[in-house]
Order: structure tokens, then sequence, then C-alpha cells
């Protein structure tokens, strides 16, 4: 085994960034990818110049984690912006909204007509019929105030 490690040539640098690239597909956190393109530089790098194999890994393991760390620090100034963001957030959906009390709110809970359903709701001493506006969700409780 340490006959391949100290005698790998540009070929096996390109298939072990092959290997790696392969791999990030069942590793979750984008991470295998980074070390795929450094092994790939490393393996063009060494088309051109001849260096020595302990440099090789030497400049596969930095470049692997200098990358990486620069992809997380774009990520981090450039987070990804979703097309609904409240998908599968049911609740987070009706903040800002308008709905009538179908069940007064004794004792800090009462419930709501929201569109074809019924929903509990957190808030101030209000009678059956009042209108409230939805200002936070608790779970599947919304939590409204008077409009």
């Amino acid at each position: 085994m340490r006959t391949f490690l100290t005698n790998m040539v540009w070929w096996q640098w390109i298939v072990f960034a092959v290997v790696l690239a392969a791999l990030e597909t069942v590793m979750p956190g984008a991470i295998a990818i980074w070390f795929a393109a450094s092994a790939a530089i490393i393996g063009l790098l060494i088309v051109v110049l001849p260096i020595p194999w302990q440099w090789q890994w030497i400049g596969f393991a930095v470049l692997g984690v200098v990358l990486m760390l620069a992809y997380l620090n774009y990520r981090k100034k450039n987070p990804e912006k979703e097309e609904q963001p409240t998908l599968n957030q049911r609740g987070v959906q009706y903040i800002g909204s308008e709905f009538v009390l179908i069940e007064p709110i004794e004792q800090g809970s009462g419930k709501a007509k929201v569109g074809d359903s019924v929903w509990k709701v957190s808030g101030p001493e209000l009678p059956a019929g009042a209108r409230v506006r939805v200002t936070g969700v608790n779970g599947a409780v919304l939590t409204v105030a008077p409009v």
C-alpha cells in the first residue's frame, strides 16, 4: 500500500477525484466534492510539474481544506433563497392573516375558522365571532391578537 501511495501518477489522482465525487452523492454536507476537486487539481498539476509524493499529499490535503472553507464562507455570505420558505410550515403561512373566532378565547385558549378547518388559538380573552390577526405560531396553535 505504501508503494501505491508514494508512486501515484496523474491518472490515479483523476480516478481518485472521480471516486471522491461519486462518494459525495451518498454523503451529506458538500465535503467530499472539494477534496475531489483538490485531487483533480493535483492530478493535472503533476502532468506539468514533477512534484514529490509528499508534496502531492500535502497539497491535496491543504487544497481540499482551503476549497471547503472557501465554499462554507461563500454559503455563509450568500445563503440559498427558497422559493417557498414556509412549505410544510402551515401555521407560519397564516401569520398576518385575519380570521373569525368560532369559540371564545377563555383562559388563553379558543378556536378559529381557518379556511375550511378549525385551528386552536391562544391569546387574550375574546368572545366568539371576534376578528383576530395571527401574530405567531406555537406548534399547532396559532397565537392571535384582536383586530
